[in-house]
């Protein structure tokens, strides 16, 4: 008897698990890239709406009590909140270092300005990176069973 063809009672374990990862490595990198670089607020703040993005989308895909949540959707959701959580985590740590560094090098010559602001969009790619493939996974929760 394999649980990925019926109702599993983990699932919803690894569902709300993906949704908590996605949330708190979010905000951990946010919390880290402003700490260290003290870069804008604003731009650090969007790492942790991406992250709570993700765990509102799985947290509205899990319903514990139906017997329609597969093992196959706990791991989906799993993913999904992986996937955005730590590439919230990687940008705030590369923006972190890259505004750290920029912050530095602009006072000493003003014009490096431009240059440092495009890194830190490249930097910032990153999460939203995490957040399209976040996205992607947790649609296809769901999608285990032939109806």
């Amino acid at each position: 008897m394999s649980s990925t063809f019926s109702g599993d009672e983990t699932a919803p374990f690894f569902g709300f698990l993906g949704a908590a990862a996605a949330l708190v490595f979010s905000c951990m990198g946010a919390a880290y890239g402003t700490a260290k670089s003290g870069v804008g607020v604003a731009s650090m703040g969007v790492l942790g709406i991406y992250g709570l993005i993700i765990a509102v989308i799985i947290s509205t895909g899990i319903n514990p009590k139906a017997k329609s949540y597969y093992l196959f959707d706990g791991y989906a959701h799993l993913s999904s909140g992986l996937s955005c959580g730590l590439a919230g985590l990687a940008a705030g740590v590369a923006i972190g270092i890259v505004g750290d560094a920029g912050v530095r090098a602009n006072a000493q010559q003003p014009k490096l300005f431009v240059g440092m602001i495009l890194i830190l969009i490249f930097a910032e790619a990153l999460a939203l990176y995490g957040l399209i493939v976040g996205i992607i996974l947790s649609s296809r929760a769901g999608q285990s069973r032939a109806d």
